[in-house]
């Protein structure tokens, strides 16, 4: 019994002087993820883009995985363990269908804020803009999709797609009211409802005899 009112206190102790130590504030939210640190580089977004498109073109596995940041090549590993599929297959594409044309696509609006990028690529084979996301990593711009998966990536700011979405909205005249007393004198007249879609219809599985 001594002993392990001995231990008790030598543990109080300890967690005493670790509190006494810490000069610093609180961190009340111990799970998140500790904020990435990188430094400046020559490279660039748009320049990274560039060599994966390059290296789906050449179909080389090795050079499209160089283009990818660590946590995209663990999602790569396990989404081709969960798919049972080659490794090759998983990366074929650099996973973006912008690497469909044939020659490298329109990019535009590179952003970049402390370790996190995002250009945007046209999809030619979809008619639109993809906005993919890039992180600062080991002296290199490279696709961070891994992270975009876990929630880690941050957004560097809203893409030009996004900003002229929300201005074309912004400028559309809001609906009049539908008046609903309108049809009052003709109780008998027949009004055409759309259905109302709620996603896939399912038909229902048969009954087991």
């Amino acid at each position: 019994m001594r002993i392990f009112v001995c231990f008790i206190l030598l543990v109080s102790l300890c967690l005493l002087a670790a509190g006494c130590g810490d000069s610093g504030s609180v961190n009340l939210n111990s799970n998140a993820a500790p904020e990435r640190v990188c430094s400046p580089i020559a490279d660039t977004p748009t320049a990274a883009y560039t060599r994966l498109f390059d290296a789906v073109k050449a179909k080389d596995t090795e050079k499209i995985k160089g283009e990818m940041s660590v946590m995209s090549q663990e999602f790569a590993q396990s989404l081709a363990m969960r798919q049972k599929n080659p490794i090759e297959k998983v990366y074929e594409n650099g996973f973006t269908g912008t690497t469909f044309a044939a020659v490298l696509p329109e990019i535009r609006d590179e952003r970049i804020l402390g370790c996190w990028g995002g250009i945007e690529v046209k999809n030619e084979k979809e008619g639109r803009w993809e906005d993919l996301p890039f992180v600062n990593e080991n002296g290199a711009w490279r696709l961070a999709v891994g992270e975009l998966f876990s929630g880690e990536f941050k957004s560097p700011g809203k893409s030009q797609d996004t900003k002229e979405k929300e201005a074309a909205n912004a400028m559309r005249p809001a609906q009049a009211p539908v008046n609903m007393m309108s049809n009052s004198n003709n109780a008998n007249a027949k009004v055409n409802v759309s259905p109302r879609y709620d996603g896939p219809q399912v038909e229902p599985l048969p009954k087991k005899k």
